[in-house]
């Protein structure tokens, strides 16, 4: 008798953990990856394409694992030939194709239902480089689907990428990334 209660015990706490650690997947066609530079004259405006993503995440622990790529040389601000500096001259982006976060832990708690205010910390990975990030983002949790939205101040030039500015126009360093993204488990995807 002992045996089978320990071993029901044992097959509840493997599922809870399963559950809590279900793998998420990040749903690419409702992916946006915006970006924002702030100039004297005006702000440029422009977004990246995600190529691919996959998390997984304890909302016991925070603990979040996996990988953000967005493909670098799908940048567009809408002006040919200041795209095409970007990629030629600042993101060297044929050499350098994918923008990489790998986040690790999440402070915060999650909700399981609900709006949510975390910040997420892991490794940031741009221009052949890696660097230690940590976002604020908002999650509205709703049965397995996570809807979330991330912000990331870029310091580019401290990163060691060339500013655009020019005799005329003089742009900020730091670029914003914003992330908004729809994040579901497996059973929540199916369920759809």
């Amino acid at each position: 008798m002992m045996k089978a209660v320990r071993f029901t015990l044992s097959c509840f706490m493997l599922s809870a953990v399963l559950i809590a650690g279900e793998p998420l997947t990040v749903d690419s066609s409702q992916t946006k990856v915006d970006f924002t530079l702030p100039s004297l004259l005006h702000t440029v405006h422009g977004e990246f394409r995600l190529k691919r993503g996959a998390l997984n995440f304890d909302p016991q622990t925070g603990a979040l694992s996996g990988e953000l790529v967005v493909d670098a040389t799908s940048g567009e601000s809408g002006n040919g030939s200041r795209d095409k500096r970007m990629h030629n001259a600042i993101l060297e982006s044929a050499k350098y194709p994918e923008i990489t976060f790998r986040p690790d832990r999440v402070d915060g708690k999650v909700v399981a239902s609900g709006k949510s205010q975390v910040r997420v910390h892991g490794m940031f990975t741009i221009h052949g480089a890696e660097h230690e990030v940590m976002a604020p983002a908002s999650v509205d949790a709703s049965n397995g689907v996570y809807m979330v939205e991330l912000k990331l101040e870029v310091p580019y030039v401290k990163w060691g990428m060339k500013n655009p500015s020019t005799l005329m126009l003089r742009v900020n360093d730091t670029v914003t990334i914003d992330v908004r993204t729809r994040i579901a488990t497996a059973s929540a995807r199916s369920a759809l």
